[in-house]
């Protein structure tokens, strides 16, 4: 049996555990759903086990409440694979009313034989990515995003991370897999999950056909225009030149729906703040992939590739870094968005509490005095473009750095964080 290495998604599972009757891990294939699932079940039905598969799925159409008969908390691997098990957790949990009593884990949403119910007040749902740079130990964890909202955060840490590093990790991803065997090529596993994906996840018998170079693509797209908020129809003049395949402005969107329904595609919600002007706020969302290494795997790269090409790895990085932030602030209960206007004003990442507050994040590469006095400047300018009056004021900004070696508050009280000193 493989190390586990502990997620912070664990904490979350085991308070919705407490208050649902049952708790769904939704996310793409290979992050650790079933892995981290079964760490909490007392007994468990994987229905994609093919010893037992076609008895579970005739037990799951004709009589699925035999297949919840079990210790509990009992685990439904791939639930999605019948979708009527959902209704009969839902139906079991309300007629009981006792909680903890299932985990459900998803790698899709089921487009076809979607559930009559939602299980809204009975079914907890949770979204699990790959690892953050924390929960993979690559990150030494000395500055801790919830810290920062503190209203006397001090920071103090050394990140030993080099240029070399970063490109690796970006081309590893945080595939729990390739994490604990550490392999030479950085990338072989998230190209052979392109590769596995084009065959058979956007071509289930729950979707629509799927050609797969068009396919192909389309995330070669994605990945040129990673952590940017481009649109359909940039995407489609992107794709104009691609000598693979044509592909058009409907297929673009039905396609960009199966990725997103397969959790391969993890888009950042634009933040919508009160504004001391009335500049207009752009609204699309910033493309990105669950995890870097997509990007780098359709690129057909890796991490030599990054190092040179300076312009693709600092978008790689962002996506990288973005990843991270969207893992630490769902520890924190909160959202991470991004921030753009008309203007031509832009804020990387904005990590939002519950409680209102909000800190905003510019994420570089690099960490030279010119590239990190720019960020800065830009944090304060979007700092006094949002009402504070009406808005509380930022709890930090902080400069989100890929190489730089110190964690320190700079004079201006901007802070510099290097990604390999953050956790949650």
């Amino acid at each position: 049996m493989s190390r586990y290495l502990p997620r912070l998604i664990d904490k979350l599972i085991e308070e919705d555990l407490r208050l649902y009757g049952a708790v769904s891990i939704e996310g793409c294939k290979w992050c650790g759903k079933s892995t981290t699932a079964a760490r909490f079940a007392r007994s468990k039905l994987e229905l994609q086990n093919p010893n037992t598969r076609q008895s579970n799925l005739s037990l799951a159409a004709n009589k699925p409440s035999l297949l919840l008969e079990g210790e509990k908390p009992r685990m439904i691997d791939e639930w999605q694979d019948a979708p009527e098990l959902w209704d009969a957790v839902r139906y079991d949990v309300d007629q009981t009313g006792l909680v903890g009593q299932y985990i459900l884990t998803g790698s899709s949403v089921p487009r076809k034989k979607q559930p009559k119910h939602s299980g809204a007040g009975r079914i907890a749902r949770i979204t699990m990515r790959p690892m953050s740079l924390f929960e993979s130990g690559d990150s030494n964890g000395k500055v801790s995003l919830e810290d920062l909202f503190s209203e006397e955060a001090d920071v103090e840490g050394i990140s030993e991370l080099t240029l070399e590093d970063v490109a690796y990790l970006a081309a590893r991803g945080g595939w729990p897999e390739n994490v604990l065997r550490k392999p030479e090529k950085a990338n072989k596993l998230a190209k052979d999950y392109l590769n596995t994906i084009l065959g058979n996840d956007v071509n289930s018998e729950d979707v629509v056909a799927h050609n797969p170079s068009k396919m192909r693509v389309l995330l070669r797209s994605l990945a040129r225009n990673i952590a940017s908020p481009a649109s359909i129809n940039t995407i489609l003049e992107d794709t104009k030149d691609d000598r693979e395949s044509t592909i058009s402005d409907v297929t673009i969107s039905t396609y960009l729906a199966t990725l997103e329904r397969i959790h391969i595609i993890d888009d950042v919600e634009a933040w919508c703040p009160d504004l001391r002007s009335k500049t207009q706020i752009r609204t699309s969302k910033k493309r990105n992939f669950v995890d870097p290494s997509l990007a780098v795997a359709a690129l057909r790269a890796s991490e030599k590739d990054l190092l040179n090409d300076f312009n693709t790895f600092g978008l790689v990085f962002e996506s990288l870094a973005l990843r991270d932030l969207q893992i630490y602030a769902q520890s924190l209960d909160g959202d991470l968005f991004y921030y753009r206007d008309k203007n031509g004003l832009e804020c990387d990442a904005v990590v939002h509490l519950p409680d209102g507050k909000w800190g905003a994040i510019e994420i570089k590469l690099g960490a030279d005095e010119e590239t990190l006095d720019k960020a800065a400047s830009n944090l304060i300018k979007f700092k006094e473009a949002v009402d504070t009056s009406s808005m509380k004021e930022p709890s930090f900004l902080m400069i989100l750095s890929g190489i730089s070696t110190y964690a320190y508050r700079r004079r201006d009280g901007v802070f510099v964080i290097p990604i390999g000193c953050l956790k949650n």
